[in-house]
């Protein structure tokens, strides 16, 4: 397929629901690390494969990991305010490592935001948290 065509393809919308198994429990505890009240609880859960190198839009907020104070180039991207800063980091695969051919400004990180890109289920981990997903985003617009 050339890179034409892929671009071509409307980006299919998904959700956060969407990326969770059928049968994955979010509140059984994975993590042996209980004394850190901040830490990922589940960092290895189960992902769903339907994505895996599709082009995709989900919406979410973003944690900035990478960039310049004008331009963000990777980032997780989280279904909720503050996750990964002021609480503890959701389920791994409720988590979207993101990196971007060019840095995206980010004007406000309390605003809601659809991503757009190639999606894939290679896992990533940082110190923040480790993600299910990641894509190679190609556009970042408000939700």
């Amino acid at each position: 397929m050339t890179a034409a065509l892929v671009n071509a393809q409307e980006a299919q919308e998904i959700y956060w629901e969407d990326l969770v198994p059928p049968d994955f429990n979010e509140l059984a505890p994975q993590s042996t690390n209980h004394d850190n009240k901040m830490a990922q609880l589940q960092p290895n859960a189960p992902v769903v494969e339907i994505y895996n190198g599709k082009r995709v839009k989900v919406p979410g907020f973003i944690v900035p990991l990478e960039g310049t104070a004008e331009l963000t180039t990777e980032f997780l991207l989280v279904p909720f305010f503050g996750a990964c800063i002021h609480v503890p980091p959701p389920p791994s695969n409720q988590i979207v490592y993101v990196k971007m051919n060019e840095g995206v400004p980010v004007e406000n990180l309390y605003d809601a935001v659809w991503v757009e890109g190639l999606f894939s289920t290679t896992q990533f981990s940082s110190d923040i948290a480790s993600a299910g997903y990641t894509m190679q985003g190609e556009a970042v617009t408000a939700y």
